[in-house]
């Protein structure tokens, strides 16, 4: 373990041996740093459970108060997975006692100046790109890709591998493989590069690709165009996408392509 003179760390802190920790780092209470995980100098990490061989730069705040005038110091840590590397000047809240935590998981790329708010949870390989920014209650599924500029509304869901493009305004829920754009974000087709690179089937590929057409493209209303899109009997991804969007319209609804034209330009790239 190496911890700069100048660090300081409480006395209820768990530091595993291997952790390095930065000039004038503030370790606070509650804090808990996995094998391998290092801190820069001048980052503060409070009532956070961090895994293992975590990099956390300089200047960022981890665990650190939620932005909500309803916390009231209620014990809801931020828990953090494997692998993870958070820029400089991140600022990574817990949560409160609505759900109790804000969780993060693994091999996820928090670049600098990135905000997530409490509550939140964001699950693996999710990369967010510098100054992107997460509201209260947000829900981010595995393999998202957020870019410069982008802006979320508390208690948004995002599906695995959405790619939201910089400076997207998101108000609305974005189903699982898909592309948002624009302010009030609108979808731009289906994140052909993406479910390439995540090494899904062709099959599946072409099942999601149906399921978007089947939703967005057609002339029938959303429940119908659910109905049609389940009796096709889609593989896992694609049962996925179509149940994301019928939970959706329960909630905040569900963010749709700007007119049927462009879906079809879109969904065909």
């Amino acid at each position: 373990m190496t911890i700069h003179p100048t660090a300081i760390v409480h006395e209820s802190a768990k530091l595993h041996p291997s952790v390095d920790v930065g000039p004038y780092a503030v370790i606070g209470e509650g804090a808990v740093l996995g094998e391998g995980t290092t801190v820069g100098a001048h980052t503060v990490v409070e009532f956070s459970e961090i895994g293992k061989y975590n990099r956390i730069f300089h200047h960022a705040s981890v665990g650190t108060a939620p932005q909500d005038l309803k916390f009231s110091g209620e014990s809801a840590p931020l828990r953090m997975g494997d692998n993870n590397i958070v820029r400089e000047y991140c600022q990574l809240n817990r949560g409160t006692k609505a759900s109790g935590e804000t969780r993060i998981g693994s091999n996820c790329l928090f670049c600098s100046f990135t905000h997530v708010a409490h509550d939140c949870v964001i699950g693996d390989h999710v990369i967010m790109v510098s100054f992107s920014a997460l509201a209260g209650h947000v829900t981010l599924g595995d393999g998202c890709v957020l870019s410069a500029h982008v802006g979320i509304h508390q208690f948004v869901r995002i599906g695995a591998g959405v790619m939201a493009s910089g400076g997207a305004m998101i108000n609305k829920d974005v189903p699982p493989f898909c592309l948002a754009q624009g302010d009030r974000a609108v979808l731009r087709g289906v994140n052909v590069v993406g479910l390439r690179r995540s090494g899904l089937p062709p099959a599946e590929v072409k099942a999601i690709r149906k399921a978007y057409r089947d939703l967005f493209m057609g002339s029938l209303p959303m429940e119908e165009a659910i109905r049609k899109a389940k009796e096709a009997a889609p593989p896992a991804a694609a049962a996925g996408m179509i149940a994301f969007v019928e939970e959706s319209l329960k909630t905040r609804g569900v963010t749709r392509p700007a007119a049927a034209e462009n879906a079809a330009e879109e969904v065909a790239a």
